[in-house]
């Protein structure tokens, strides 16, 4: 998994850094086809806001938060990612279920 950290108008700091990379942990524990993550944080008056665009496998999930306190934004992110990419994966898994019933119910039996 690649992770690239970007911030417009606010310096990554080394804390910030590991704060991000511990929190998108958790989503690779859940799913183990990350492929890149890009994550932005930004300042915008008094909004602090966190963009991610993770890559998996045959889709792009993107995701946005904003709060008056940059942790409390990465963490809300976090949380929304982490319910997309099990969404993700609970319709990979319900897909290929379906196709191995539909396949079942084809083959005629002898």
């Amino acid at each position: 998994m690649n992770l690239n950290l970007t911030g417009h108008h606010v310096e990554i700091t080394p804390a910030m850094r590991d704060y991000v990379t511990s929190k998108i942990k958790k989503i690779t524990r859940h799913f183990d086809h990350v492929i890149d993550v890009s994550v932005i944080l930004s300042v915008e008056k008094l909004k602090q806001k966190a963009e991610a665009n993770v890559h998996v496998r045959g889709k792009d999930i993107f995701v946005e938060t904003d709060s008056a306190d940059m942790y409390a934004s990465i963490d809300s992110l976090v949380d929304k990612l982490d319910r997309q990419i099990l969404r993700h994966k609970e319709k990979n898994i319900n897909n290929r279920n379906n196709g191995a019933l539909k396949n079942r119910e084809t083959e005629v039996p002898e």
